[in-house]
């Protein structure tokens, strides 16, 4: 049976791409992987196709000699702020190999940092028109901070140097924040879908909590581009609780930070505006205590002007009482005075008394009854010799 060696299928398919690929070839991938041999120099890469499903459309490793690595990765660092490095979309210069023993690879002899920039900003601006479109990007900035964030959700790598700088802030302050760790990825290909898991377990608790402070420290663009993610974004959008942001960007403002509804620079700005809101809470109490204060004074004075004005009224209404009782003691007294016997007998009257004590009137007296008559300097006793009775003439 006509055959070929496995070295000749192998010469021909070397063959084959040299003739039909152009060498060298501008290539877009993501970096699936990427080590540095720290004796060689050499780079050593796993390129990426996404196909839209966990499995990538297309998979080829690459390898960037050290002659030509260090240039290319200094000059990508320089563009983009940050080195290469997994989960980047880049644009490289490669040159097809076929080995017959190692078989595919590709050589890459240069980068174009722009592209990833580019790339970077293309998806953060589809996230934005995403969330627009949805309506949900406002839904977190819309909520009111409350007056006193004192419980915190933080949101960070408990390793990192923003995390410690944010802490440390926050324990110079005078105030008692009360702060609780959710630990999270802050960086690379897993960060968005850590962030969103740490933010899932804060909303579970969303009542032991004032706000979320999701920080790390500064940069670049490429390192923080997780944080444009719309699956992140999406979630964070609708978080019960108000987010305040505090990831390091010095120029450039990432999706998260439009849909938070409080955006601070770096992980001690953030701490330094929770401090400041305590401050002026402090002061709003102190002003408020001396506007208290000043309100009882003058409730209270007005309280003495008008007992004291009831006082003088009562005063003045008790000795008119006084006055209106005393006349009539003094007529009541009159009237008795008046009406004393002594008083009677004084101005020329008599009192008669018979058998039965004082005589009422002359129907009770008979002829020989004997009575005694009472003036006012003594009395006489008579014996009464005739009666005369008034006779009524109606």
């Amino acid at each position: 049976m006509e055959h070929i060696s496995l070295s000749e299928l192998a010469r021909r398919i070397k063959l084959s791409l040299s003739e039909r690929v152009p060498l060298p070839v501008w290539v877009s991938a993501e970096i699936g992987e990427i080590k540095v041999n720290r004796t060689s120099g050499h780079c050593y890469m796993e390129l990426v196709e996404s196909g839209g499903g966990s499995v990538p459309k297309a998979k080829i490793s690459a390898v960037a000699w050290r002659t030509q690595y260090g240039a290319m990765a200094a000059h990508f660092r320089s563009v983009t702020g940050s080195d290469l490095s997994v989960g980047l979309s880049v644009l490289l210069k490669v040159v097809v190999t076929f080995h017959e023993l190692y078989g595919l690879s590709l050589q890459v002899v240069d980068i174009e940092p722009a592209y990833t920039l580019g790339e970077q900003e293309r998806l953060r601006r589809e996230t934005i028109e995403r969330l627009t479109k949805e309506g949900v990007i406002d839904m977190n900035r819309s909520l009111s901070l409350p007056m006193v964030v004192q419980r915190v959700a933080v949101i960070s790598s408990a390793q990192a140097a923003g995390y410690r700088d944010f802490m440390e802030h926050i324990a110079a302050s005078p105030y008692g924040f009360k702060i609780t760790l959710f630990e999270s990825l802050m960086q690379g290909l897993q960060a968005a879908d850590s962030v969103v898991a740490a933010l899932a377990e804060v909303a579970e608790r969303a009542e032991e909590f004032d706000a979320v402070v999701v920080i790390r420290g500064g940069g670049s663009q490429s390192d923080l581009s997780c944080f444009n993610s719309y699956e992140l974004c999406y979630v964070a959008a609708q978080m019960p609780l108000p987010i305040i942001t505090g990831i390091g960007h010095d120029k450039d403002t990432s999706v998260m930070d439009l849909v938070a509804c409080v955006e601070q620079k770096t992980p001690t700005a953030v701490a330094d505006f929770l401090v400041d809101r305590m401050r002026e809470f402090d002061g709003w109490l102190a002003q408020t205590e001396v506007h208290l204060s000043q309100r009882v004074a003058d409730v209270v004075a007005r309280s003495r002007s008008e007992i004291a004005s009831r006082e003088e009224l009562l005063s003045m209404a008790v000795g008119h009482i006084f006055e209106r009782r005393r006349d009539a003691l003094l007529r009541a007294e009159m009237l008795v005075a008046a009406s004393d016997p002594k008083s009677l007998l004084s101005r020329g009257y008599a009192i008669v008394r018979g058998e039965g004590g004082v005589v009422q009137g002359a129907k009770v007296l008979r002829s020989g009854s004997k009575v005694e008559i009472i003036f006012a300097d003594g009395s006489v006793t008579a014996t009464i010799d005739e009666v005369k009775l008034k006779v009524d003439t109606e």
